[in-house]
């Protein structure tokens, strides 16, 4: 069966050829966004 669409961008930005439901994936990440109140906290 085909890829959703997050399933291809999240294959796409780690070695893996097939991602599913349920993976834990180490991704190359090219944004993250926080704002003030719990970015801080997070970090």
């Amino acid at each position: 069966m085909g890829m959703t669409i997050t399933e291809k961008i999240l294959c796409h930005h780690t070695d893996l050829k097939e991602v599913q439901p349920g993976m834990l994936i180490n991704a190359k990440v090219d944004i993250a966004l926080g704002n003030d109140i719990t970015a801080p906290i997070a970090i």
